[in-house]
């Protein structure tokens, strides 16, 4: 399954499957202080002929500099530190539980994030950047997930854009640290 992002900044994004229909978006008010990302899903319209899309909120990231930033899901909350505690030598590595009881780890390398069961080497998800097109056919950014992760799909987006975000801020610390 592809999910295909409008941007590459998760927090204000859209995100469609690979025929462009929307699942989810993501919402990131800029506010002086910590900000919240709030994670929407699409819900069944109930009216045939209204075809505007209705969204529900399913979940938020309450952004933190200091100390640990907070998740919320379907209604439960988790702290980052208990729920995706860091691992590796570099720090670059996240584990969580997923609804399945299962454990699954988010990779942060340079450009790309992927995701595994921890301690597998099966790659589950991984993070594709947005190809301008000069090189190769023209892509907006995506999220390759495997069909085994459908069932805990908004999870995967949720941690996703958690981990996304955090690789981004590296990233962007790098370049002006040269």
């Amino acid at each position: 399954m592809r999910l295909v992002l409008s941007d590459e900044g998760v927090r204000n994004t859209v995100i469609t499957n690979e025929d462009g229909q929307v699942l989810y978006k993501t919402s990131t008010p800029f506010r002086f202080g910590s900000r919240t990302t709030t994670l929407y899903k699409v819900v069944p319209n109930e009216n045939p002929e209204d075809m505007q899309d209705n969204f529900e909120s399913i979940g938020e990231i309450e952004w933190h500099v200091i100390g640990s930033s907070v998740l919320r899901l379907h209604g439960k909350e988790m702290k980052s530190k208990q729920f995706m505690p860091r691992h590796g030598l570099l720090r670059k590595k996240r584990t969580f539980t997923g609804p399945d009881g299962r454990s699954y780890r988010w990779e942060a390398g340079f450009s790309v994030v992927h995701l595994s069961r921890d301690g597998e080497r099966q790659e589950l998800a991984r993070s594709h950047r947005r190809n301008l097109g000069i090189i190769g056919a023209r892509r907006d950014p995506y999220l390759e997930v495997n069909e085994e992760l459908e069932h805990m799909l908004d999870v995967v987006v949720l941690t996703f854009i958690y981990v996304e975000k955090l690789r981004m801020d590296d990233e962007e610390a790098a370049r002006y640290s040269v």
